[in-house]
Order: C-alpha cells, then sequence, then structure tokens
C-alpha cells in the first residue's frame, strides 16, 4: 500500500512540492501517492484539508505525511491538528532566519511565487517566446540574440530542456536537430559555425532514443536501432572533433540537465 503525501500551501504548492519531492527522493523502498493541495488559505477550507487527511488514514491504514508552506498560523494549526505527520517548511527554518537578521519575518502569503518585477517577468515571458520561435531549427536568423543553442540527434531532449532554461531561468536557448540527412557528411551549418562559441550538445543512449522515437514513428528507419546508434555515434564524434561540451541527457532530468549546462557555459541565470 502506498502512502499519501499531501503538498499543502496557501498558495499554489509548488515550494512545497519542490522540497518534499527532495526529501522524498531519498526513500528508494518507499511508495507514495502524492496529491497536491494548493491555496488553502481559509479556516474552512483546512478543515476540508483534515478532512482528507483522515479519509486517506482510514482508507489505507498508514499515517500519512505532509508538506506545508502555509503562513497563517491559525491555518498552519488547523492542518497540524489532521494527524498526519505535518512538515512544516517556513515554521521550520523562519525561526532560525529571524534570529540571526535580528528581523521579523513578514509572513506574507504567496511571496514566493509573487509577482514582483513586472520587467523580470516580461524578460522571462520573452526567453519562453525565444524558445519557441527558435526550437527544431525553425529559424537561425535570431541566433545572435541566444544565450545558448543546444544541438543534437531528434528526440534526444533538446526542446523540453531549452524551454525549462526559459521559464525557470529566463534564458534565451534556441536549438537545432541534426537529421538523418545530416549524416554522411556531418558538419556545423554556416550559420551554427558563425556562434559556435554559443553552441552546447546534448546526446542519449541509441537504445533509449530508439525506445523514444519508436513511441513517435514505430517502425521506421527513423526509429530503427540501426539508424539510432549511427546518427548518436555520428554526433559525438562531431561533439569531439570541434570540442563542443555535451552533456547525456538518458538518466538526467530537465533540471539537472539545465543547472549542468549553466555551470558549464558559465550563463547566469535571471534571478526572478
Amino acid at each position: 500500500m502506498k502512502r499519501k503525501v499531501f503538498f499543502v500551501s496557501d498558495r499554489t504548492g509548488i515550494t512545497a512540492e519542490m522540497f518534499g519531492q527532495s526529501l522524498l527522493s531519498q526513500f528508494e523502498q518507499s511508495e507514495f501517492d502524492e496529491t497536491t493541495l494548493p491555496f488553502i488559505d481559509t479556516l474552512e477550507k483546512a478543515q476540508q484539508v483534515c478532512d482528507i487527511i483522515h479519509q486517506a488514514h482510514e482508507d489505507t491504514q498508514l499515517r500519512p505525511l505532509i508538506f506545508d508552506t502555509i503562513v497563517t498560523p491559525e491555518i498552519r494549526q488547523v492542518v497540524q491538528s489532521s494527524g498526519a505527520l505535518v512538515l512544516d517548511f517556513f515554521h521550520t527554518f523562519i525561526g532560525p532566519i529571524e534570529d540571526l537578521l535580528g528581523e521579523s519575518s513578514s509572513f506574507r502569503v504567496g511571496k514566493t511565487h509573487s509577482l514582483k518585477n513586472t520587467d523580470e517577468y516580461d524578460s522571462r515571458i520573452d526567453a519562453v517566446n525565444f524558445a519557441l520561435n527558435n526550437d527544431d531549427g525553425i529559424t537561425m536568423r535570431h541566433y545572435d540574440k541566444a544565450d545558448v543553442i543546444l544541438i543534437g540527434v531528434s528526440r534526444c531532449g533538446k526542446t523540453p530542456t531549452s524551454l525549462y532554461m526559459a521559464m525557470q531561468f529566463g534564458i534565451k536557448a534556441a536549438n537545432y536537430p541534426f537529421t538523418e540527412d545530416d549524416m554522411e557528411n556531418l558538419k556545423l551549418p554556416m550559420e551554427l559555425n558563425k556562434f559556435k562559441h554559443k553552441l552546447f550538445g546534448l546526446t542519449i543512449n541509441p537504445h533509449r532514443l530508439h525506445d523514444v522515437r519508436t513511441e513517435r514513428k514505430p517502425n521506421s528507419r527513423y526509429a530503427s536501432l540501426k539508424q539510432c546508434q549511427s546518427e548518436v555515434r555520428e554526433v559525438e564524434s562531431l561533439y569531439r572533433r570541434l570540442k563542443i561540451d555535451y552533456l547525456n541527457t538518458t538518466t538526467r532530468s530537465v533540471e539537472e540537465l539545465a543547472t549542468k549546462i549553466l555551470a558549464s557555459t558559465g550563463i547566469k541565470r535571471k534571478v526572478f
């Protein structure tokens, strides 16, 4: 039986999810059934959370686990009366920080993900639009404005990584695919060669690439293991020949890929 886990917040729940899932990932022998309960900002909603927790406990006969980022003490107290194991991130960490700084917390709801600066927000939206408009080699006219250009074979993870970097860090990331037609005499297109200093390569295990492509185009040459092996071999050879830094995406999340790319290139993430 999976243990029920709840991420409870008076706003979006993103912070509770992020911290909670990081902690749960350390317990590989346990299975969890996760539910996010956002915008718990009234006593009535907090009581509804308690009812949900009680029902989960009754259904599973396992004590539920709650990760919460609730600011209002009265609402937090109701949630803590649910009988679950409640891990309250704000209450745990704010006290010691107040002691260190000699300053009381403002305890403002939604401060983490609030829209504090419209210019910064617009910058992030611009980055997302840039990633969408420069995805998969649609155009190479705007590469002079790119912070980074991801290259690699089709379906190796370029698009999700580009979009994550845009949404999370405000990075203008373009991406360009090498196709089957490129493989006979693989080299950088002239437009890419002009921006070689912005290039970062992605690669992938050929067997994993075969699985991904088979879901998209089953029984095709594009998805055949032989074709996948050939393309990966040629592209990795190009990276080594031109001394282009690259990462293998097979076992890495987009979060890890984005962070490693920024660390390797020295690109500074935008702060929102």
